[in-house]
């Protein structure tokens, strides 16, 4: 077999998914806690080696409505992946030809530490396709993609069960809360409220691991849309938090983690939490940019 998935879209045999099943249930030892988080990556280049693969008609694990429209993307093993703590981050990755820079937005069951699935267009860009596998190095990237942060409501929303996707933020996501409420991350990368914020409009603030946040107001409760908003997440290391002058102040907070399979709707009672005004989407703050930091992409750890 040339590299790992190189001629089925993504593996579903027998052995893979009893290894997708461990995998969902240590992400549902973490989410359900409550209290994991997720750690920079490693400062330390790392080394391994790159297949292939075709995302075929799918989105990827991550839950992205769309795969990046240059077409260069990475799926990571279950350690890399972090129960989608990983998701809409970016490596630099390192070839015989080349250098790439990709997205994360799918897992590779099969893989282990080290091994990244690219899309086929980015493993062209830095090795020769007959080869199937080739030698690589690679390390996160921060402080890229960053912006302006879209939130995409999942299908089956109410009142009374919330989930929420963000996406161009770049750096790998430590906390989202939404009217004051915390979610906890799911693997396929949606943030949850299993009891629901009420009706919306929704005033939503993320953190990254460095510290880095920003809050979006007015997003409103509309299954399947995706939400574009003018906040801004950008930066990489330690952070100094302050906010820009604005007609609604909003200040920084932190908070948890993780998140392949779909949610069904909870029927929790309904918490109906803010009731402040809402602002329209474009009303959002925004911290200024720090310096960026290129950190090694090891492996996402958990705590807590």
């Amino acid at each position: 077999m040339t590299g790992s998935r190189l001629l089925s879209p993504r593996w579903l045999a027998a052995g893979g998914a009893v290894i997708l099943a461990a995998v969902i249930g240590v992400a549902l030892l973490l989410t359900n806690s409550g209290s994991a988080c997720a750690a920079p990556p490693s400062t330390s280049a790392k080394s391994g080696k790159a297949t292939f693969y075709d995302l075929g008609g799918g989105t990827g694990n991550c839950s992205f409505p769309s795969a990046p429209a240059d077409d260069l993307f990475v799926a990571l093993g279950p350690e890399q992946y972090s129960a989608g703590a990983a998701c809409g981050t970016y490596l630099d990755v390192t070839g015989p030809k080349g250098k790439v820079r990709v997205k994360v937005i799918d897992s590779c069951p099969e893989c282990p530490a080290g091994h990244l699935d690219l899309s086929r267009t980015a493993f062209k860009k830095i090795g020769a396709e007959v080869d199937g596998i080739i030698p690589i190095t690679y390390k996160t990237v921060t402080g890229v993609g960053a912006g302006p942060i879209s939130v995409r409501v999942k299908e089956g929303s109410s009142r009374y069960w919330l989930a929420i996707l963000i996406d161009n933020h770049g750096n790998q996501l430590k906390s989202v809360t939404v009217n004051g409420k915390s979610t906890h991350r799911e693997d396929y990368n949606y943030w949850v409220i299993d009891g629901g914020a009420g009706s919306g409009p929704f005033k939503i603030k993320v953190v990254d691991a460095y510290g880095h946040s920003t809050v979006a107001s007015g997003v409103k409760l509309s299954p399947g849309a995706t939400q574009k908003t003018s906040a801004r997440l950008s930066g990489g290391g330690v952070s100094t938090t302050k906010t820009s002058p604005s007609p609604a102040k909003k200040k920084a907070s932190a908070s948890p983690t993780p998140s392949t399979a779909s949610p069904t709707v909870s029927s929790a009672a309904p918490a109906l939490e803010s009731t402040e005004a809402a602002a329209p989407a474009e009303d959002v703050e925004v911290p200024p940019a720090e310096q960026a930091v290129d950190l090694a992409a090891g492996s996402a750890q958990s705590c807590g």
